[in-house]
């Protein structure tokens, strides 16, 4: 029986999840992570903690660490491999291993992220990872994926229905009145400096609780 309710949650959670950590890590991919929040933070105030919506091994909120030494910061991740990795970096306190959709928490973070993991979520249940995303945000809400104007699928590493572009940010916004964008950018593969993968980001601050 299968532990988690949809393919994609099980296809992080096994083996292809451990390979993506394979290629995933290094003081490269750390060196344009840091250059990218440098940017698609620089309009927000000061932040005191933070939570990844599926935070693989911690590259992203290592660069953070650096912009903001003194962040506190959790992370939801599925894969077991991951979390051993996100052990070295915070406490385990700090640490959800889940499904970014079963997670629930009272509490509110100043900065809420996720990069490159709403492609990844079965389209049927993006409305409940909206809800976690905008429950858990306490100031700062920064989406960063793929785009496209309209839903597709695309085979993602031989691998179909594990990929998906849409304006995620955009349904968000649509969705919630407590939210409301502050800035925007793209970010392209052949950076001659800091390289990322084509995606787009979009920096949203709440509102209202």
């Amino acid at each position: 029986m299968s532990k988690f309710l949809t393919e994609q949650e099980n296809f992080w959670a096994g083996n292809f999840g451990d390979q993506y950590i394979e290629r995933n890590i290094g003081n490269k991919l750390l060196a344009s992570n840091i250059n990218f929040f440098v940017k698609a933070l620089n309009a927000i105030s000061p932040i005191k903690d933070c939570i990844e919506f599926g935070s693989n091994v911690g590259m992203n909120l290592k660069a953070l660490s650096f912009i903001y030494p003194q962040m506190k910061q959790s992370a939801i991740e599925i894969n077991e491999k991951a979390i051993v990795e996100l052990r070295r970096l915070m406490p385990e306190t700090n640490i959800y291993n889940q499904s970014i959709l079963d997670f629930k928490s009272d509490k509110k973070w100043d900065l809420v992220l996720i990069k490159g993991v709403l492609i990844h979520i079965n389209p049927s249940q993006l409305d409940k990872v909206y809800e976690n995303l905008i429950n858990a945000t306490g100031k700062y809400l920064l989406v960063c994926e793929y785009y496209n104007p309209s839903p597709i699928s695309l085979t993602y590493r031989g691998n179909k229905d594990k990929l998906y572009k849409r304006d995620f940010a955009g349904e968000l916004l649509d969705r919630y009145d407590s939210i409301k964008l502050i800035d925007y950018g793209f970010c392209y593969h052949k950076d001659n400096k800091f390289p990322q993968d084509d995606i787009n980001w979009f920096l949203m601050e709440k509102t209202s609780l």
